[in-house]
């Protein structure tokens, strides 16, 4: 018996708290495996549907180490995971994903180097160590821009949009907490990615989808993307490129800018599953979790099929009554309501979302606009507003 394929009655561990985990935790579940959940917070659902838990810091050594070794492999289910934690994890159990991939993208710097690497289109940039810098910078990256840490995952708060020479002097505080990164922001048509699933031995890309996003959050994910054939093929020659030099096992996203123009800029590479694959529970013959496990356990992948167009929608606490409403209504509509606590959902900007089947997006979009519980605006026109974890 192969000692690397994840068998029914072995133990998969998962580590965050992200909605990512649930479809994992149930598709390791109906596969006869076993899975941990360790993570700060005992109240999230992925830690409910779990055979064990583990609430403690991730740097608690003690308690991951512990965890680890109650397992035959470990997935971070989330980007937001830190590459230590998963490279001191590995050194007690598997981990299939690997650290490198993680540590590439968690840091602007590497990753941009990676892009350099494979001579890929992205936004102009330069490195920020003191607010000269970004005066001596702004002639080449133009306005406007944006000012980000060179760590990921600090929150928007330590982010500034540059529009004027004026704004400028308001990075000083910022630049205060480290180097940062000043990215021209492209004016674009539409935000594209692709769902990668990939092993050693293979790769299969789920269909591109369009995505929108609304206060750094993601409101739709449309299934297939409205592209020509030429754009289509220029996305997947790319992906493929990036999968090659990537070191990786399992999901990952590829975002892309299209602008009017027809130019295609890489935005980021997520590597992990990513909330636009969601879709893929209707839109394919595989979701994404399903697929994810496949390719950590050491399986084969399923070829990947369509099966009908699919928007998923995302509503947020205040429209939660009213979207139960279609529920009574809509036999198309299929409904994902998040399970947290009170005081979580109080807090939360996203309560879960909607997946609307139909013969076409133009169809879904109008069944969704039908409804006056979103304000479908067309997608935003530059790439501040589409930030998301980034």
């Amino acid at each position: 018996m192969d000692n690397s394929v994840l068998n029914p009655g072995g133990t998969l561990g998962i580590i965050g708290n992200s909605t990512n985990g649930v479809g994992l935790v149930i598709a390791a579940r109906n596969a006869g495996i076993n899975v941990g959940v360790y993570g700060d917070n005992e109240n999230t659902e992925t830690m409910e549907l779990a055979d064990f838990r583990v609430v403690g810091a991730l740097n608690d050594q003690q308690q991951l180490q512990n965890f680890a070794e109650r397992c035959d492999m470990v997935t971070y289910e989330s980007e937001t995971i830190d590459a230590s934690v998963m490279g001191f994890l590995a050194a007690h159990t598997r981990v299939p994903q690997g650290t490198d991939a993680l540590e590439i993208m968690q840091d602007r710097s590497l990753e941009r180097a990676f892009f350099a690497q494979l001579n890929l289109n992205v936004a102009p940039s330069a490195t920020i160590v003191s607010l000269d810098d970004v005066y001596q910078s702004i002639g080449s990256i133009g306005y406007p821009s944006i000012l980000k840490p060179i760590q990921k995952g600090l929150g928007h708060n330590r982010q500034l949009v540059i529009k004027t020479q004026t704004d400028i002097v308001k990075a000083a505080d910022l630049l205060d907490w480290g180097t940062y990164m000043l990215e021209s922001l492209i004016p674009f048509k539409k935000e594209l990615s692709v769902i990668v699933a990939k092993t050693p031995d293979e790769t299969k890309f789920f269909p591109i989808v369009e995505n929108r996003y609304r206060d750094h959050h993601l409101m739709m994910t449309m299934v297939p993307a409205q592209i020509d054939q030429a754009v289509n093929d220029e996305i997947l020659r790319i992906t493929q490129e990036i999968s090659d030099n990537l070191t990786y096992t399992g999901i990952f996203e590829v975002a892309f800018f299209l602008t009017d123009s027809g130019n295609l800029y890489v935005k980021r590479i997520v590597p992990a599953m990513h909330q636009s694959g969601y879709v893929f529970e209707r839109a394919t013959n595989i979701s994404m979790a399903e697929q994810h496990l496949r390719a950590i356990a050491g399986l084969p992948l399923m070829p990947i099929k369509s099966l009908l167009p699919v928007v998923a929608v995302y509503f947020t606490p205040a429209q939660a009554n009213v979207i139960r409403t279609q529920w009574q209504i809509k036999p198309n509509w299929f409904f994902n309501f998040y399970h947290r606590t009170k005081l979580q959902a109080e807090k939360a900007a996203i309560a879960g979302h909607v997946m609307v089947e139909a013969d076409s997006i133009k169809e879904a979009l109008e069944q969704i606009d039908d409804t006056n519980i979103w304000q479908l605006q067309p997608a935003p026109d530059e790439g501040a507003a589409t930030e998301t974890s980034d």
